[in-house]
C-alpha cells in the first residue's frame, strides 16, 4: 500500500510511503530500485494489499522483473518467492532468468505450474535443477525430468526429499543410470518407503550396511537377513515375501523378478516349501501368463490337470509337477493357529511334513534346494521356539 507518512525507505516487507516515492523519482539507483522492489515483494508476500492496491503491486513487479540490474531482480525473486499472489507471467520470468535470480522462485514459488517446471528442469542446469529438486513438493512427472536430464548431484537431492513423488519407473531409471553412486543408493535405501521391487533390486548392489538398513527399515521380512548372509540371490529373492508381505505386493516383487528374468524355477519351488502360496500362484500366473485368478483356480484343481497345464505353459520343467503337488497338498491340510508368530509355524509344519515325505519318495527336488530347505528349517525351529517362550 502507499502512505502519506515520509518515514523514508524503511525496511523491506514494509508499504510504500510517500517518501519512498519521491526518493524513487529524485534516485533512482540500483540501490534504491532493490529497496524499493524488495519493499514491494515483501508486502505482496504477507497479502496486505487491499483489492485495488493489488494491481497496481502487480505491475510495479513486472516492471521491475525485467530490470536490467540483476541485483533488483535477485531482490524481487528473494522477497517475493513464497508470494501467492505473485503474477505467474513474473514467476515465470524470474524462473527463467540467471540463476541467482531464478533459484528462491524454482524451490519455493507454488505460482509455477508443473509443465514450467518441465520446461527448466529438461534443461541441463545443474543448479535450477538442484533447485526444483528441493522443492517442498515435486510431482512425479518432474520427478521423471530430472531423473532423466539431471546429474548425479541433482538425483541425490531428489531421492534425499521425501516430498518428491518418484514412480517405480523413475527409481529404477535411477538404478540404472546412478547404480554405483554410493551416495545416491544411500539415499535411496534411506527414503521413508520404496516399493517392494526396487528394494529387492537395491539388495543385490548396497553395501553391507545399507543392507541392513533395508531389512530394517523397509518392506523385507526379517528371514531374509540369513539369505543375506548366504549371498545367494535368488534366496535373497525368496525371502523378500516369505514373511507374509501383502498380496499386491507379492504380485508387484513377482512382475520385478519376471521383468528381470530373475523368476526361477529354484524360487517357485522353495516358496511352495515354505508354504507361500500366494508367491508361488503369483510366479505361475506370470510365466504362463495368465491371469491370477486363473492360476489360482488350475491351483485348486484337486487332480493333476490344472498344475500340470500351469507348469507346461510357464515353462518350468515338469519335475516341478510333483514337489509342488506335494507341497499344495501339505498346505490344504495344514492350519494357521492364528497366535503370535503362526506365519513362521505354518512355514514350519508345511516344511517338517515335506522334508519327511521327500526322505521317502523322489519328488525331484535338486540338492540345493533341499540344502537350502534345511537350512530354513532350523532356522524356523529356532525362530518358533523362541516365540513359544515369549508367549509362556
Amino acid at each position: 500500500m502507499v502512505s502519506s507518512g515520509d518515514s523514508g525507505n524503511g525496511g523491506a516487507g514494509g508499504a510504500l510511503s510517500a517518501a519512498d516515492v519521491q526518493s524513487l523519482l529524485k534516485d533512482p539507483s540500483v540501490d534504491n530500485r532493490a529497496a524499493t522492489v524488495a519493499k514491494v515483494a515483501g508486502q505482496l508476500s504477507a497479502s496486505s494489499f487491499s483489492a485495488t492496491e493489488l494491481p497496481l503491486a502487480q505491475e510495479i513487479l513486472r516492471v521491475m522483473a525485467r530490470d536490467a540490474e540483476r541485483r533488483v531482480r535477485e531482490a524481487l525473486a528473494r522477497e517475493a518467492k513464497s508470494a501467492k499472489d505473485l503474477p505467474h507471467d513474473v514467476a515465470l520470468l524470474l524462473a527463467k532468468d540467471v540463476e541467482s535470480v531464478a533459484m528462491p522462485v524454482l524451490e519455493f514459488s507454488d505460482v509455477l505450474r508443473e509443465e514450467d517446471l518441465i520446461e527448466i528442469a529438461s534443461a541441463a542446469d545443474e543448479m535450477k535443477q538442484s533447485a526444483i529438486a528441493r522443492r517442498e513438493i515435486v510431482p512425479e512427472a518432474v520427478a521423471e525430468t530430472l531423473i532423466d536430464k539431471g546429474n548425479q548431484t541433482v538425483v541425490e537431492t531428489l531421492v534425499r526429499n521425501e516430498g518428491a513423488a518418484i514412480s517405480e519407473s523413475g527409481f529404477n531409471k535411477t538404478i540404472e543410470r546412478f547404480g554405483d553412486d554410493e551416495n545416491i543408493k544411500d539415499g535411496l535405501v534411506h527414503r521413508s518407503s520404496l516399493p517392494v521391487g526396487i528394494s529387492e533390486r537395491l539388495v543385490s548392489i548396497v553395501s553391507d550396511r545399507l543392507r541392513e538398513h533395508l531389512v530394517k527399515h523397509h518392506d523385507l521380512p526379517a528371514n531374509m537377513a540369513t539369505d543375506l548372509l548366504l549371498e545367494a540371490r535368488e534366496n535373497a529373492t525368496l525371502s523378500l515375501v516369505s514373511n507374509g508381505a501383502g498380496a499386491q505386493k507379492v504380485e508387484d516383487l513377482v512382475a520385478e523378478l519376471h521383468r528381470n528374468g530373475r523368476l526361477t524355477e529354484s524360487i517357485v519351488v522353495r516358496a511352495a516349501c515354505l508354504g507361500d502360496l500366494d508367491f508361488a500362484q503369483a510366479a505361475l500366473a506370470a510365466l504362463a501368463s495368465v491371469p491370477l485368478r486363473n492360476a489360482q483356480k488350475l491351483f485348486d484343481d484337486e487332480g493333476n490337470l490344472g498344475l500340470q497345464a500351469l507348469i507346461q505353459r510357464s515353462g518350468l520343467p515338469k519335475r516341478c509337477l510333483p514337489v509342488l503337488r506335494k507341497a499344495i497338498d501339505v498346505m490344504r491340510d495344514t492350519d494357521y493357529d492364528g497366535l503370535e508368530g503362526d506365519r513362521e509355524r505354518f512355514s514350519l509344519k508345511v516344511l517338517e511334513r515335506l522334508l519327511t515325505a521327500f526322505e521317502t519318495d523322489d519328488f525331484g527336488l535338486t540338492e540345493e534346494d533341499v540344502e537350502y530347505l534345511m537350512k530354513r528349517l532350523t532356522v524356523l525351529t529356532s525362530s518358533t521356539a523362541q516365540v513359544r517362550e515369549q508367549l509362556h
